[in-house]
């Protein structure tokens, strides 16, 4: 009887750390893709060391705490987002953010600019006429976003890509989205994101993110919008 409580505890254990494990790995802080001075000079080291240690780190803790609380950190991020008006602000504020920040670090990288190349090119000229017509909008959405907020690149439920704005730590897979899609491209507009460089000029933090936007990892998440 004895061996068999133990072998029961034992199993019942293992269950639980399976279960802890499986859960951890829906949430976890990645480490970034690259060094903090990797986009100099047009995002500077301190800024991005802030950003993501500070910032995104606490959008992450606060996200699981919350989560916690609401008994819904079993769920992935895309099943919350798409009923994020049943749960509290800070879920919706803190997940925004857990997510957002970590599109945001993809999506950039050194040694990058340019233009898209392939499928992905040809969806944007689709899209929006020319690649050029694609840059006006999505930076016309970047700098016209009041306050704090977002501006994407997404591809909707019909595989067509879209530019859009969100206020806060809203995103595209969220349900109160205007426009709702799965995001390919991301530009952080909170001014923490610019200020130690740009002050407030906004626009020209704008217009530099296009020199370390990585269109690899944009088409890479496109492809994997499409499926």
């Amino acid at each position: 009887m004895k061996t068999k409580a133990i072998l029961t505890f034992t199993i019942v254990l293992g269950l639980i750390t399976i279960n802890n494990k499986i859960m951890a790995q829906n949430y976890i802080f990645p480490e970034l893709p690259y060094a903090y001075d990797a986009l100099e000079p047009y995002i500077d080291a301190r800024t991005m060391e802030i950003h993501y240690t500070k910032h995104h780190r606490a959008y992450y803790d606060n996200f699981v705490k919350a989560a916690g609380e609401a008994k819904i950190d079993h769920l992935p991020l895309e099943d919350i987002f798409s009923g994020v008006s049943a749960y509290s602000p800070a879920v919706r504020n803190n997940g925004g953010g857990y997510y957002n920040h970590m599109l945001f670090w993809k999506v950039m990288g050194p040694n990058a600019g340019g233009q898209p190349e392939g499928k992905l090119l040809k969806a944007i000229i689709e899209a929006f006429g020319s690649f050029d017509k694609f840059k006006a909008d999505f930076e016309n959405a970047a700098k016209t976003q009041f306050g704090s907020g977002w501006a994407w690149l997404a591809v909707d439920a019909g595989g067509r890509l879209f530019v859009s704005q969100t206020p806060n730590q809203d995103n595209p897979l969220m349900e109160v989205a205007a426009k709702r899609g799965q995001p390919v491209l991301a530009l952080d507009v909170w001014e923490h994101a610019y200020y130690l460089k740009y002050q407030n000029r906004r626009a020209e933090y704008v217009a530099n993110f296009w020199n370390v936007v990585n269109w690899k990892k944009v088409a890479e998440l496109y492809e994997a919008a499409l499926k």
